[in-house]
């Protein structure tokens, strides 16, 4: 029989990309979102499909899954700081009620679970690059720190339940991943530059420009996740391009493969906004066989591909929704 995974957060951009790899490789895929910032969209593709079911549930509520369960991914979460910012309880919320839910739900089914962390974690980080045994810098009481100590959290939470209860449990650390399917107005530097690109806009830089960040393509992230799951490595491991560049650079490039002629444009840094970002990958490398393969340019086109087949109506409407009476 086909083992059987549940996957949360799998309307998501990733969460999506991780039911379609775990279907292919044969698996009986449990998606669950309660679509807070998922898109139901994400997985029609996948509703005919034998293999696959879709449980619209809430995680920080009681999650009653009837039949055997083998794996747990936990993807469900706010990712993005326009959405975490506007729904800062849901936030925490998903990252301690609902992490601890599904550890209970992994002890009952005696499943496997692996947890999505983040390079937030690590803050504006005093190590560059950042490796797992960097302890990070973050301010917990600054606007980010809702999601940045949500997921500090569900790592604390996760190996009391390893060190415990003896609960097979993996944490991936994710650094900036992008490819088809993200959310066009979300927030993130690939989504806006392109928004704007492909509306006419300026595109705009947050502070001077030379922070850094470094982007891993949908795929790659995938599969670095997919063989961290089916490793036996119990402690963290950085999932990233390490392939580093500079938000200003970044605009040049974005500017010169969209073809437009829309200039750059700065404004006010956010607070605790990051300067810089890279991944230290030689765990990924060692334990995992793991590293990216997908270069910049090549993403960047598949991406940019599938914001350019959007409708003029997706492009200029937001996709944000009213979350005020999730602020509880």
């Amino acid at each position: 029989m086909a083992k059987r995974i549940l996957i949360t957060g799998a309307a998501g951009f990733l969460g999506s990309h991780l039911c379609d790899r775990f279907i292919a490789e044969g698996y009986y895929v449990i998606a669950m979102d309660n679509y807070i910032t998922g898109d139901p969209k994400n997985l029609e593709h996948l509703e005919s499909n034998p293999n696959f079911e879709f449980v619209e549930h809430d995680i920080t509520e009681y999650i009653d899954i009837k039949s055997d369960l083998d794996y747990i991914l936990h993807f469900a979460s706010p990712a993005s700081p326009i959405d975490y910012l506007k729904i800062p309880i849901q936030t925490l919320k998903v990252g301690s009620l609902g992490t601890h839910n599904l550890l209970g739900l992994a002890k009952a089914k005696k499943a496997r679970i692996l947890i999505a962390s983040t390079s937030e974690i690590y803050g504006d980080p005093l190590v560059h690059p950042q490796t797992e045994e960097y302890y990070g810098n973050v301010n917990t009481i600054g606007p980010r720190g809702v999601y940045d100590e949500a997921k500090r959290f569900q790592e604390s939470m996760t190996m009391a339940y390893n060190r415990f209860h003896g609960l097979e449990t993996r944490i991936v650390r994710i650094f900036n991943t992008y490819g088809p399917r993200m959310r066009l107005n979300d927030g993130r530097v690939i989504p806006a530059f392109m928004g704007q690109a492909l509306r006419g806009e300026d595109l705009t830089v947050f502070g001077n420009g030379s922070q850094t960040r470094s982007f891993c393509y949908v795929t790659d992230q995938v599969d670095g996740i997919y063989r961290l799951l089916l490793s036996n490595y119990e402690l963290p491991v950085n999932i990233g391009n390490p392939n580093e560049i500079t938000i200003s650079d970044f605009a040049e490039e974005i500017i010169k493969l969209t073809g437009t002629t829309q200039k750059v444009i700065y404004k006010d840094l956010p607070v605790n906004d990051p300067l810089q970002r890279q991944p230290n990958i030689d765990k990924a490398k060692s334990i995992l066989g793991w590293e990216p393969k997908v270069n910049r340019a090549e993403g960047m086109e598949k991406t940019f591909a599938y914001f350019k087949s959007l409708t003029q109506e997706q492009l200029h409407k937001s996709e944000h929704k009213d979350f005020t009476n999730y602020n509880k």
